[in-house]
């Protein structure tokens, strides 16, 4: 029985609205480099494995990779799930922690207490994440998928759209699969903290150019944004592509 719970980040440098967004600075470092150091700080985690695409345009990601010394596989540009379902062959995962390369303040407790969710219940579960019901900002998202299921999903989800997103198939089908949710105890859904245009990379430069690093926790996020509420208008307008 396979049991490493692996984290498998996707990262291309093809976004839509803002190209290149994962290698653009974030107080010194790339974001990529700010959104791996955060994601490895987590305990429960056995591997930590970016995931990006055979296309050329993506060879700086697996430069960067190499240098720093992380797992890199390259698989599938639109089928995303086939990408994590062959990451995960190669890495031997039991479990699969699907994050996102544009999420730097991603953190680690986060992810340690979905993760943790999923391995207190397993084997009676397939899919466990916070974002069922949100309560956390946009931008902590984690997702804790048990290979087997994560196999299913890779052999009978035939909608290319939601291939693309990699779970759909699982979570909009809680009659077939196990799943799971982990809530905060306030609800901040409010808050959008992942990045896909400039005035989301503009606010998360706020919050990295006040601290400087990249090893503070969401709650001293939260009360830096309690102090300074106006941060939060840098990208209230801006709309989160729905999954179809």
């Amino acid at each position: 029985m396979r049991k490493k719970a692996v984290a498998i980040v996707q990262a291309r440098m093809g976004a839509t609205r803002l190209p290149g967004k994962v290698m653009m600075d974030l107080a010194g470092e790339p974001m990529l480099v700010r959104v791996v150091n955060r994601v490895r700080g987590a305990c429960r985690l056995d591997d930590v494995v970016v995931a990006t695409t055979t296309n050329r345009d993506d060879d700086p990601i697996v430069d960067l990779c190499r240098v720093r010394g992380w797992p890199v596989f390259r698989g599938s540009a639109e089928d995303v799930l086939d990408r994590y379902y062959q990451s995960a062959v190669a890495h031997d995962a039991g479990a699969v922690v699907r994050l996102s390369s544009d999420c730097p303040l991603i953190d680690p407790k986060v992810i340690d207490a979905v993760v943790g969710e999923f391995q207190s219940h397993y084997p009676d579960v397939d899919y466990v994440s916070n974002n069922i019901q949100r309560t956390f900002p946009l931008g902590l998202d984690v997702e804790a998928i048990s290979f087997d299921a994560l196999e299913r999903a890779w052999k009978e989800d035939k909608n290319p759209s939601w291939r693309e997103h990699v779970t759909p198939y699982i979570y909009r089908h809680p009659e077939r699969f196990r799943i799971r949710n982990v809530a905060n105890d306030v609800d901040y859904s409010h808050m959008r903290w992942t990045v896909d245009t400039a005035e989301d990379l503009a606010f998360v430069r706020r919050i990295y150019d006040h601290f400087g690093r990249d090893d503070f926790g969401w709650r001293q996020v939260i009360d830096l944004l309690e102090a300074h509420p106006e941060w939060l208008e840098i990208n209230l307008e801006v709309q989160q592509k729905l999954v179809p």
